[in-house]
C-alpha cells in the first residue's frame, strides 16, 4: 500500500494531508574588522585567549584552541584544547576553560568569553566558532546563571564576531526541562 493514502472504511482510498509548517531562526552577531577594535575589557580577553591558543596540545589536528573566561569576580580563567591520541577523551579550549572556572569558583558567574583558533598547518583568517559540545556547555552555565554570556571569536587575524548569547549560536536549546 502506498504510504500517502489512508485506507478509510469500505474499502475507498484516500490522499493523506499533511500540513507542514516551518520556523524561520535568525542569528545576531557583531563583527569587528579586527582586535583593535574592541574594548580594551575584550582585547585583553582576546589576549589571554591568544596566549592560551599558543599553549594548545593539538599534535593530531595541528588545530590549536584557546578560550579565555571574564568572571564576575573580576578573575580570568583560560584554556586551551587538549587532544588525546583516543580521539574522544580530549577537550576543547572553552570547555577546559569553562569547567575549570564551575570548579574553581562555583559561584562566580561567566561575563564574558574570548575564543581564538589557528592552524599549524595554514593561516586562520576567518572566525572560527564553538563546536557543538562546547556551545552546550556553555548554555548549561547560561542556564545555570540566568544571565546571557558575550562570546567572541576569531581565527587567529581578520575579522572578531560577537554575540549577545549563546542562543543566538545554538538556537535550539536542550535543558534540564526536557530531563
Amino acid at each position: 500500500m502506498n504510504p500517502n493514502f489512508s485506507k478509510m472504511r469500505f474499502g475507498f482510498f484516500f490522499p493523506l494531508t499533511f500540513m507542514m509548517r516551518e520556523i524561520k531562526i535568525d542569528t545576531k552577531l557583531s563583527i569587528y574588522d579586527s582586535v583593535a577594535e574592541l574594548s580594551e575589557e575584550v582585547k585583553t580577553l582576546m589576549q589571554k585567549a591568544i596566549e592560551a591558543r599558543i599553549q594548545a596540545y593539538a599534535p593530531y589536528s595541528k588545530f590549536n584552541v584557546g578560550a579565555a573566561l571574564l568572571l564576575d569576580n573580576g578573575q580570568i580563567v583560560t584554556g586551551s584544547n587538549q587532544e588525546n591520541a583516543a580521539y574522544p577523551s580530549g577537550l576543547c579550549a572553552e570547555r577546559v576553560a569553562i569547567f575549570y572556572a564551575g570548579a574553581q569558583y562555583p559561584k562566580a558567574k561567566i561575563l564574558k568569553i574570548a575564543i581564538t583558533a589557528g592552524s599549524t598547518m595554514s593561516v586562520t583568517d576567518k572566525p572560527i566558532p564553538p563546536c557543538g559540545a562546547c556551545r552546550q556547555s556553555i548554555f548549561e552555565y547560561e542556564y545555570k546563571q540566568d544571565e546571557s554570556i558575550e562570546i567572541y571569536f576569531m581565527g587567529e587575524t581578520g575579522e572578531v564576531y560577537k554575540s549577545d548569547s549563546i542562543e543566538n549560536l545554538l538556537p535550539l536549546t536542550f535543558d534540564k526541562k526536557f530531563l
